[in-house]
């Protein structure tokens, strides 16, 4: 059987525990920054948190990102990817752990940062740990890794209140080491058992497999005869795997096309980190709804982050839709700002929450882009540094911004509105990354010469 023009086996087939490795994994990434926010006012009433905790609190995630974004290639060429990948789950484990026993602000900042520097080191771990051990069953496999991301994302606001109401905050908060933790055993029994070297040898049988997966990710790169899994696998970040070249990272903040994309992806993050620092308190303090009722809707901000994942590659990859899919996550987050802002009423917040929900179309829409805005597999490693890099800086001053706003002004109307007026100046680079050409394409019609 063939898949892209590579041989494939079941997915199980020698590598069940690489399946468990990336699936409990994948389940961590998010577990771990969406199941803080919805307590946060039960852990005030042990100790105080300021706004200004709060909104450290939501930066850390994206300055782990990038941080770390920078420093996993440095480990990984070390000590290997699956040893990372222990250690990253590792640190996630015993953050988690630790912030469930902090016992002030400083503490829970300290173990925060922890979990979010071994979540920065697997984000960058799970692409090419998936293309070694799922070359050929590259999309299925992006496509389990992606639905269980989001999955993770959604249940643990939905849980958390509950389960601080009945066991406390601190269970509620560190019951999710329990999956980092087991993350780690495939990692490590493969490591004792020397799968690294056994998967070097099975690549090295296969010449077919080896030379024809460049052939796929070309393919991906130029968004032509691309299927489903691929456009899928696409929306997960950039799938090729090359060495950074500096002079044509050098290039881009000379192209246009690429401040285009780190808008792009600058909004997406802010709204996302936005939204799990503060929303559940905006919607406490401000709209009026319960405490139990905040983390439910906070997963439903959540949600409709799982159907974006899988449609929008293909709508983008497919039918080209950029433009319009920009618009409408840009508008429908609009509208929901507007109405947490105007009609702040407690049976209306479901309503205004999935409106502004409908940012959860431009993360994926981000991410595929940067996979098919360039042509070469160097060109689009490099195009991500930039864009991730801009991007994650912009998303880490917002949720700190926003905090501080919200106390000089002594309400959340300010801060909404930046978050608004963000989500209109956007729309522009929404338009610009939907022409169907490539960065070196723009850089060549700038500067009349070739790549």
């Amino acid at each position: 059987m063939t898949a892209g023009g590579l041989q494939t086996r079941p997915l199980w087939q020698g590598r069940t525990l690489a399946v468990l490795g990336i699936v409990l994994c994948a389940f961590s990434l998010r577990s771990a920054v969406a199941s803080l926010s919805p307590v946060v006012d039960l852990i005030g009433r042990d100790f105080p948190l300021s706004p200004a905790i709060i909104g450290l609190i939501g930066t850390a995630p994206p300055v782990c990102f990038a941080l770390f974004g920078l420093l996993t290639p440095l480990f990984e060429r070390r000590l290997g990817l699956e040893r990372v990948a222990v250690i990253a789950l590792s640190a996630v484990t015993l953050g988690l752990i630790a912030r469930g026993v902090a016992v002030n602000a400083v503490t829970l900042v300290i173990a925060t940062a922890l979990v979010f520097a071994g979540v920065g080191m697997a984000n960058i771990l799970m692409p090419p740990l998936v293309k070694k051990y799922f070359a050929d069953r590259m999309g299925l496999m992006m496509t389990v890794y992606t639905t269980v991301m989001a999955f993770s994302t959604f249940l643990p606001p939905l849980v958390a209140v509950p389960i601080a109401e009945t066991a406390g905050w601190r269970t509620s908060l560190s019951m999710w080491a329990v999956f980092a933790l087991a993350g780690t055993i495939p990692w490590i029994v493969m490591l004792v058992r020397d799968r690294i070297g056994a998967s070097r040898d099975a690549t090295a049988a296969d010449p077919e497999l080896a030379t024809e997966q460049p052939e796929q990710e070309e393919r991906i790169l130029e968004g032509r005869d691309v299927s489903l899994e691929d456009a899928v696998a696409a929306a997960t970040g950039p799938i090729v795997v090359a060495p950074s070249n500096g002079r044509i990272f050098a290039r881009m903040p000379r192209i246009p096309l690429a401040w285009a994309l780190a808008a792009v992806f600058a909004t997406s993050s802010t709204m996302a980190y936005a939204a799990f620092a503060w929303l559940p308190t905006i919607l406490v303090q401000y709209e009026g709804v319960s405490a139990q009722a905040a983390g439910p809707l906070l997963s439903l901000f959540a949600f409709i982050g799982l159907p974006a994942s899988l449609v929008v590659p293909l709508l983008v990859v497919r039918f080209r839709a950029t433009t319009p899919l920009y618009i409408v996550g840009a508008l429908g987050g609009l509208i929901g700002a507007l109405g947490l802002i105007l009609w702040n009423r407690p049976e209306l917040a479901w309503l205004w929450v999935s409106l502004f929900g409908l940012v959860g179309l431009l993360f994926p829409l981000a991410l595929v882009l940067i996979s098919i805005r360039a042509r070469e597999p160097e060109t689009a490693v490099a195009l991500s540094g930039f864009v991730q890099s801009l991007g994650y800086t912009v998303a880490a001053v917002f949720p700190v911004l926003l905090g501080v706003l919200h106390t000089t002004t002594s309400g959340w109307q300010v801060p909404l509105w930046v978050l608004a007026i963000m989500l209109v100046l956007s729309i522009p680079a929404g338009v610009v990354v939907g022409r169907p050409r490539t960065v070196e394409a723009a850089w060549e019609r700038r500067n009349g010469r070739r790549w």
